[in-house]
């Protein structure tokens, strides 16, 4: 039985991700702030999941993911579905500090443990690492600066590690997914986002990706061909476009 970790699954992608593993026959350790939330997903499998409480910005949140690491037998695969974030133009100092906690620090802690829990073990069975960073990661944006960057982070994160990895021969996967909006809690009910995918048509490719162990994964092909038209704008084009999200 395969057994994946899912971080930030009481809501969301998270939530379907870990119902639908469960629901596959893996092995799934969940964790999120709300203990509710996660209490109710075992309650619909309580032979495939387990659960912890786990707050990525809390000092205890490393010890805390190694102790679900052994409560759910040994990790095969981290999903990182945890996130926030926020169109702020206005640039509140709270919602910076919320967004980098939680993006870029605990991102990076959890995930870095994750790396070294490979490294000591995947030599015998391979790892994997999945992160669900986002299409705002393509290019900085203004309305949405601190998310979008942090995004970025995530991303060359997770491409230091592939190369880190590589170079420690390290059996370990690594899985960037991302995708454009999704409608979770994340989004605001009463605006209007473009090419939005509910979740019935997001959690299946996302599943495809982690299944198939891609390396990046972005959800759907429609955001690709938008990103990689992204990719070709100069930042002296870029800077005059205004997106209203």
């Amino acid at each position: 039985m395969k057994k994946i970790l899912i971080i930030g699954a009481s809501s969301g992608l998270g939530q379907r991700l870990a119902m639908d593993f469960a629901k596959m026959g893996w092995r799934v350790g969940i964790a999120a702030r709300r203990e509710s939330a996660l209490k109710a997903i075992k309650e619909f499998y309580p032979e495939n999941v387990e659960y912890r409480t786990i707050d990525v910005t809390a000092t205890d949140a490393v010890e805390r993911f190694n102790l679900l690491i052994e409560q759910t037998d040994g990790m095969d695969v981290l999903l990182f579905a945890s996130g926030i974030g926020f169109c702020d133009p206005e640039l509140s100092q709270s919602i910076l500090t919320d967004t980098l906690q939680t993006n870029v620090v605990g991102f990076a802690r959890i995930v870095a443990e994750a790396y070294k829990y490979f490294r000591r073990t995947a030599n015998n069975t391979p790892g994997q690492i999945a992160a669900i960073t986002s299409v705002a990661a393509t290019k900085g944006i203004g309305i949405s600066a601190a998310y979008s960057s942090s995004k970025r982070f995530q991303q060359m994160f997770l491409d230091s590690l592939d190369q880190l990895a590589h170079q420690q021969h390290v059996n370990v996967k690594i899985t960037d997914i991302r995708p454009g909006f999704v409608r979770t809690p994340i989004l605001k009910e009463d605006k209007q986002y473009p090419m939005i995918m509910s979740i019935d048509h997001a959690a299946p490719l996302i599943e495809e990706a982690i299944i198939k162990r891609k390396r990046i994964a972005t959800i759907d092909w429609r955001w690709s061909l938008v990103t990689g038209i992204w990719r070709l704008i100069p930042q002296c084009v870029w800077r005059h476009i205004e997106l209203n999200w």
